[in-house]
């Protein structure tokens, strides 16, 4: 069976060492036994965890959402059908972001298509940022921070 130090865990994986001992200490990454000298002995187990929170974190998944897969028995034992229910909320999740960064895409391009590009004081998007109604300012402000 395989066993790695944290640093081959690392290159392994992609994910930095760093964040390993992150992912052991919120409990996402089972702690792993450690040798008469107190380093970290990680098993392939762990390799696959590991790999599994980097790709769902670069699917955008959640840190909820990967606990809640991880919870289900993670990579090796979860059930397709509650993983399917968390990747179908999921999915909504991105599409609403897709449309909503369509709609902002559209409203940049039509505001830069009628910006003359003069050294003019008037200018076409500093109207279009400022003249933005408040009902819409603060759904831009929540678009916002979901795209944080």
């Amino acid at each position: 069976m395989a066993s790695f130090t944290i640093g081959q865990l690392s290159r392994e994986t992609g994910v930095n060492t760093e964040t390993i001992r992150y992912f052991e200490k919120v409990g996402l990454l089972s702690s792993p036994p450690r040798t008469g000298g107190g380093h970290r002995i990680y098993g392939e187990d762990h390799r696959r965890t590991v790999g599994f929170i980097r790709r769902a974190r670069e699917l955008g998944f959640t840190p909820e959402e990967v606990r809640g897969i991880l919870a289900l028995g993670g990579p090796a034992d979860a059930c397709c059908d509650e993983v399917r229910e968390i990747a179908s909320r999921h999915l909504q999740k991105v599409q609403s972001k897709m449309a909503d960064l369509a709609r902002m895409e559209r409203l940049l391009a039509s505001t830069i298509e009628r910006c003359s590009g003069d050294h003019a004081p008037k200018c076409a998007v500093i109207s279009m940022i400022e003249d933005e109604p408040v009902g819409r300012q603060h759904r831009r402000s929540e678009l916002g921070d979901r795209l944080a």
